[in-house]
């Protein structure tokens, strides 16, 4: 191991607790060992994953959340004995492994719930929740300290929650995790005084206006929280070990509305000054370790970093508010292994928190230790499979109830979490496996076929692999992109895959291949518009070509913004004109993504024109555009870029040993190229 890692790899204590190193697979949607989005049971699937993470060297592994009352059905946890049999089963057998695992135990969501739009209905109506109530009561998975908005369904209040709810919840606490220490388990942690979940709207001001003693007082914010504890002590004895889930601050400026990093701007939320008091009295109502990083749901990105937050966007906070306390603090969000390394050496921080680079790559720790750095599959931050809650105007939440039932799934490795649908299988023919296009969803398939034994090779018209993917990693804050695109081309070397480049396949019957798959990407649409010649195509801008200062954007999709974000990085001046009533408006883009990038333009003032359209382009420089109140207005700019999305555009069509992958099958994000690909090469 290089020695650089070694602070990660020594013993450290929870309580009376000793875990063997310093990495803590953190909590994800999802992944509860009581079932997620279904009647509670031991969830076998969740299990299987936590425990093949827990033979790759993992120090502690926390589940995901775990309601304390059922999502489905509303049964309290400790009222199905037979799942704690089946987990203090499997506990003894994971404790073989070495690791340790704590149950995350949460009140709920309040506010923060993400209704599904089929679901904003019930929460509207009480008449209607009425009838879904003994299946899903959504007016109580809704249900806050106060009455207040909900952070995803417009129109919707959330009711108030009340003290007899609040006391059986705390009873509810003890008793659950009085089963979990019985059944063998290390340790539970409280969800959370954090991300603005319900207890975290306890305990902040600007969603806490009760006039009980659950509100106004600093004493009465924190009495939720400090009243769980205390009664999980009281029932466990003092030296079981309970963690807390812990936003240092809430990083929010109004409903909705997030601080960008080193912003300036006046918290609503828990700024740090409160958060010093906070800390050590939780610590001191019993709480052993305080799991942190910073952010709610009107901030999300930064307890659900994209790629264009900072990397170790949380240290500096975290490592704070460690002086104030005696119990260990772990902190996460986009942690570096050398970054974390060097915090927990300098006693900044005790332990790295990482949660979604165990679902592309179960065995990074593994691979860590054994100096295998180029074998780690990155996580690009994407949450196109882990988190594909969507929410822009108009939509609640636009993932599926199926996306929203699977989460935790990864846009990279369709292996996770998916019941054995994707597992690598030997053929049991050997073919010769011709793929046309090294883009990504041409590589995928080579690489899974290659695995499976096939011969295949790869014919790409250019010189290079990536295909479009070598544009979208182009701007500097897509480093992880480019760690993607090295790591495929590293697999390619090492499977031995046959790539002919600069060669480009017109006709496929030239090929003499007993299976042919088509990845040839897709062309940009065309505008309608006189002089559209004039203007720069989004790819051409990605691939290099030079803009001036000021330019404008036709399209407010997911590219579109990213390529604003990155003129305004490169100190441009981008103006950025949508057809819809909301930026980045599609599904499949997690809020935590999308927010970010429409908070950022926002706060610097980035000129926005939404449901608005392109009437004319006068010239290179020179459009006009209707605005929505129907008015014209010139906009004079030194380029044009148009981002209007992508047609497929495959070479041939489908057939019996002829299949199209990628965006020539159709166009959409990483996750529907990578699963698309794996579906035909374990086809194959």
């Amino acid at each position: 191991m290089n020695k650089i890692y070694e602070p990660l790899f020594t013993p450290w204590k929870i309580g009376n607790v000793e875990i063997k190193n310093r990495i803590v697979l953190c909590p994800m949607g999802g992944t509860s060992l009581f079932g997620w989005m279904k009647p509670n049971h031991f969830d076998k699937q969740s299990a299987e994953f936590f425990m093949e993470r827990a033979k790759q060297n993992v120090g502690l592994i926390i589940p995901g959340i775990a309601p304390i009352k059922d999502l489905i059905g509303g049964r309290w946890l400790y009222k199905n004995k037979k799942m704690f049999e089946e987990l203090k089963e499997y506990m003894t057998e994971f404790h073989k492994t070495g690791a340790k695992l704590f149950v995350q135990l949460t009140a709920g969501f309040g506010r923060s719930f993400s209704i599904p739009d089929m679901l904003v209905p019930m929460a509207k109506s009480k008449f209607l929740n009425a009838l879904m109530k003994p299946i899903c009561d959504v007016r109580y998975l809704c249900a806050s300290p106060s009455e207040l908005p909900s952070r995803w369904a417009e129109g919707v209040m959330c009711r108030e929650i009340t003290k007899k709810e609040i006391t059986k919840m705390i009873d509810a606490f003890a008793r659950t995790a009085k089963m979990c220490k019985d059944a063998g388990v290390d340790g539970v942690e409280i969800h959370a005084v954090h991300e603005g979940y319900l207890l975290d709207q306890f305990t902040t001001k600007y969603t806490n206006h009760r006039h009980d003693e659950y509100g106004g007082s600093f004493e009465n914010r924190y009495r939720f929280p400090v009243e769980i504890v205390q009664a999980i002590k009281k029932e466990c004895g003092a030296d079981f070990p309970v963690s807390l889930r812990y936003s240092v601050t809430s990083k929010t400026k109004e409903f909705q509305k997030g601080a960008m990093p080193g912003e300036k701007f006046n918290e609503i939320g828990r700024d740090m000054e409160e958060s010093e008091k906070a800390a050590k009295y939780l610590q001191d109502a019993g709480y052993d370790m305080l799991n942190a990083d910073n952010g709610t749901y009107d901030a999300w990105y930064w307890a659900h970093p994209p790629e264009y937050m900072p990397m170790n966007c949380n240290l500096e906070d975290v490592s704070h508010i460690r002086k104030f306390v005696d119990i260990p603090v772990v902190c996460a969000g986009r942690m570096s292994p050398v970054t974390a390394a060097k915090a927990i050496k300098d006693k900044e921080i005790d332990a790295m928190g990482v949660a979604r680079q165990f679902l592309v790559d179960g065995e990074w720790v593994t691979k860590l230790m054994e100096d295998r750095i180029e074998d780690i599959q990155p996580c690009i931050c994407c949450h196109n499979g882990c988190f594909p809650m969507s929410h822009y105007k108009g939509i609640s939440n636009g993932a599926t109830m199926s996306e929203t039932a699977h989460m935790a799934r990864c846009a990279l490795n369709p292996i996770t979490m998916h019941n054995h649908k994707f597992d690598i299988i030997p053929a049991t023919t050997k073919k010769k496996v011709a793929v046309i296009g090294g883009g990504v969803g041409g590589i995928e398939v080579a690489r899974i076929a290659t695995l499976r034994g096939h011969d295949v090779t790869i014919y790409e018209k250019s010189g290079r692999l990536g295909g479009v993917f070598t544009q979208a990693a182009a701007p500097n804050f897509k480093e992880k992109d480019k760690q993607l695109l090295t790591w495929y081309k590293k697999q390619i070397e090492k499977l031995n895959i046959k790539v002919n480049y600069n060669t480009e396949i017109t006709d496929i019957s030239t090929l003499n291949a007993d299976e042919i798959v088509i990845a040839t990407g897709s062309k940009p649409k065309r505008l309608p518009l006189n002089n559209i010649d004039k203007t720069i195509e989004a790819i051409e801008y990605l691939d290099g070509k030079e803009v001036g200062k000021k330019v404008a954007i036709i399209g407010g999709g997911l590219t579109g913004c990213e390529i604003a974000y990155d003129l305004y990085l490169k100190g441009k001046e981008p103006i950025i004109i949508e057809a819809k009533n909301d930026l980045i408006a599609v599904k499949g883009v997690c809020l935590a993504n999308s927010s970010y990038l429409r908070d950022f333009f926002e706060t610097n003032k980035v000129p926005v024109y939404l449901e608005s359209s392109v009437k004319e382009i006068k010239d290179a420089k020179t459009l006009v555009i209707l605005t929505k109140d129907g008015k014209e207005k010139e906009l004079k700019v030194d380029n044009i870029i148009v981002s209007v999305g992508y047609n497929p555009n495959p070479i041939a069509k489908e057939a019996k040993n002829v299949h199209i992958v990628g965006d020539a099958h159709k166009v959409g994000n990483l996750k529907t190229v990578v699963w698309r690909a794996w579906e035909v090469a374990e086809k194959i």
